[in-house]
């Protein structure tokens, strides 16, 4: 398996990757990675690719949001979506997209990167909540558990604050959950 960027010419497989990973929801996560896409550029965000020779079978996802803190705002960034075709999960794709991600944003000098994701899965890659760390939500409708941030090596402790996630997460309605039928939501896998 070979990690490295998202080429244009993977676009459309990386899409593809989404569409099946996310089952029902997939064509709404293949839009939002198209639209994130927008907001790379070489010195802020990354978009990496598990391909197993020609073929793509793993995607992950790391753009440009901002902290409001006291001192000023500080540009971090927000891992979502992260996508892995159904015959390959549970392989090992899925770890080794983030954990090259999360390298290669503190090399970039990310101070922070963010998610909202499962409290039982993204502990392993150092991901600790959010809020006792001095970090406030962009939405009440993401589980407090569910918010969690990595600190890297350029997070001074003065960068506390609240996460405001790009205008694309919005437009997408891609904050936090939604109830279905009075049922209260579950955290995100």
């Amino acid at each position: 398996m070979e990690l490295r960027p998202e080429r244009p010419a993977d676009h459309a497989a990386v899409e593809e990757v989404h569409r099946r990973a996310f089952g029902d929801d997939g064509e709404h996560v293949a839009g939002l990675t198209r639209d994130l896409r927008g907001l790379l550029s070489p010195t802020s965000g990354l978009s990496l690719v598990a391909a197993e020779g020609d073929q793509v079978v793993g995607h992950v996802l790391f753009t440009r949001s901002v902290l409001d803190a006291p001192e000023r705002l500080v540009d971090v960034l927000v891992l979502s979506p992260v996508g892995v075709l159904p015959a390959h999960q549970r392989s090992g794709v899925g770890t080794a997209l983030v954990a090259r991600g999360l390298e290669l944003a503190d090399e970039q000098g990310a101070p922070a990167v963010f998610l909202e994701g499962s409290p039982g899965y993204y502990p392993r890659f150092g991901f600790r909540p959010g809020e006792p760390l001095g970090f406030r939500r962009p939405s009440l409708r993401i589980p407090e558990a569910a918010f969690q941030v990595r600190l890297l090596g350029r997070h001074e402790p003065w960068m506390t604050g609240t996460l405001v996630y790009s205008e694309i997460f919005w437009r997408h309605d891609a904050v936090g959950l939604r109830q279905v039928q009075g049922v209260p939501p579950e955290p995100r896998p």
